[in-house]
């Protein structure tokens, strides 16, 4: 197999990631990133211990106008640390209170930019819109984004799918998004109980609610096995998530209130003890602590159209739009046979890369936020953090957890095609071009055409490619064999050549 497969994990690569195949082949280098620490390397920690990020707000009841370079200080506090961000009574502007959020976005496009792991990080962006949450919804959200991206999705990305499922049901920024948080007996909130069905496990596949009314009619329920879920299950489901909530100065009862930490919290009080049924299965009244809910998890994550809810996800985006159906039935075997490993879902990814399908599959547009981080990999330049950033790439399409509802982004290419996100990805890469040439200014090349051969590896261009990037020039510059260095007024003719190239198909689709 070719290293041209590298990209469709979703990064260009480098000589590195060449050589490794080179050496080990392509399974080769699919062990070897599985093998990689959850941990970041040094030196994407001397990167990101090191970046500094604005922040600016104007003056405002009770606090001062604010314009300093921070560093990223908060991405390694707890949630109870950051709390206090979240207290109303604490005058501060609303960028302080978002601020974790606003760190966890520049870590990670310096992280993906510079990342060895290229697989995991793209793994855990694939988590990242299948348990998607909005920290624009309640503000709890951005001051627990830290926690939620790095040690729920990225320490779970390539682990045990149940286990990140309770870690993700537990956490604070899916608690408070979907409003479990405030969900006590009588009646529940269904909100997480029914996207947890719906989108994080079975699928909208198997709701069945349109052909069946009670649950006994559903296909399966007999003999415990029911082929999907109805309203009666989203229910039941929401009762044994009662209680599940997090400390933030909640009234209970007369003299108990409770602490202001964030941290996750049982409440036997708010839980609906009584017995309960969904997806077939009984459970008595008066169960152990938690032990409803985990039960809905344990059902909910064994259950066969999880597998092919998560297989089909998993195909469509690692493969293509229309993965083959024996493709994504051989990927939810994978899923079945080691749902109780702690490797589960490396093995499920292992088998996708090494699949002929993959092998074989048609091109695809980069998504804009690996698309950005390709072009400072191949530039081998890595921008410092900006906001600017990710309004960039929100006008790509891409919104680091700002997409609007817990579907997440589209996994199929077509939404990231529309005319408007096409000319914002063109703008995107001349603007970058042009960062990279002004640094550039005043260097000598002996040809245009050597000033183009520099790029043309690292940006896949083919010959056509090349002549055409060359003519671009030359109507600025004059003949080809005159030497040339770009001063600062001529560095948009340079990065309008280096934007034709990227644009190309041989840059652009992987």
């Amino acid at each position: 197999m070719t290293i041209d497969l590298i990209p469709r994990v979703g990064l260009r690569s480098r000589s590195e990631d060449r050589n490794r195949i080179a050496k080990d082949g392509w399974p080769g280098w699919i062990d070897a990133q599985l093998a990689l620490p959850v941990e970041d390397s040094a030196d994407v920690r001397d990167a990101i211990g090191s970046a500094k990020l604005l922040i600016e707000y104007a003056a405002g009841e009770g606090h001062g106008a604010v314009k300093e370079e921070r560093s990223l200080s908060l991405l390694r506090k707890s949630v109870p640390d950051l709390w206090h961000l979240v207290d109303w009574e604490k005058k501060m502007g609303w960028d302080e209170r978002v601020r974790p959020a606003d760190e966890l976005a520049a870590a990670t496009h310096l992280r993906t930019a510079l990342t060895d792991a290229q697989l995991r990080e793209a793994v855990t962006d694939f988590w990242r819109d299948h348990f998607s949450v909005n920290r624009d919804a309640v503000e709890d959200v951005a001051v627990a984004l830290p926690t939620y991206d790095q040690n729920v999705l990225r320490q779970h990305a390539l682990g045990n799918f149940r286990e990140m499922l309770e870690a993700v049901a537990t956490s604070t920024a899916m608690l408070a998004y979907l409003n479990n948080a405030s969900s006590k007996a009588s009646p529940a909130n269904e909100n997480y109980a029914r996207e947890l069905f719906e989108l994080h496990t079975l699928g909208a596949n198997a709701y069945f609610n349109d052909k069946y009314d009670r649950w006994r009619d559903v296909p399966g329920a007999d003999v415990g096995t029911p082929e999907g879920y109805i309203d009666e299950d989203v229910y039941e489901a929401a009762r044994a998530f009662t209680g599940w909530t997090y400390q933030s100065g909640q009234w209970i009862a007369e003299g108990e209130v409770l602490q202001k930490t964030g941290q996750f919290q049982y409440l036997d009080k708010w839980h609906d003890p009584y017995q309960k049924r969904f997806l077939a299965s009984e459970v008595p009244p008066y169960q152990p602590p938690m032990s409803d809910g985990r039960k809905v998890l344990d059902i909910a994550a064994f259950h066969s159209a999880t597998a092919m809810h998560i297989a089909t996800r998993l195909c469509i985006r690692f493969v293509s739009d229309a993965p083959s159906d024996g493709l994504v039935r051989s990927t939810a075997q994978v899923f079945r046979d080691h749902q109780k490993s702690p490797d589960q879902m490396a093995k499920v990814i292992r088998h996708i890369l090494l699949s002929e399908e993959f092998a074989n599959a048609p091109s695809r547009l980069q998504r804009p936020h690996f698309l950005f981080a390709s072009l400072q990999r191949v530039s081998a330049t890595v921008l410092p953090p900006s906001r600017d950033h990710d309004w960039m790439l929100e006008g790509m399409g891409h919104k680091l957890y700002r997409w609007p509802s817990p579907a997440g982004h589209p996994l199929k290419s077509g939404y990231w095609q529309s005319p408007g996100l096409l000319v914002r990805r063109w703008r995107m890469i001349n603007e970058f071009w042009q960062k990279i040439m002004a640094a550039n200014v005043n260097r000598e090349w002996p040809t245009l055409m050597a000033f183009v051969e520099e790029w043309a590896g690292p940006l896949n261009a083919s010959d056509k490619h090349q002549a055409r990037a060359v003519t671009i020039l030359r109507d600025q510059f004059g003949a080809e064999e005159r030497g040339v260095s770009f001063k600062p007024d001529d560095r948009w003719v340079a990065a309008q050549a280096l934007s034709f190239l990227t644009a190309t198909h041989n840059f652009q689709a992987v």
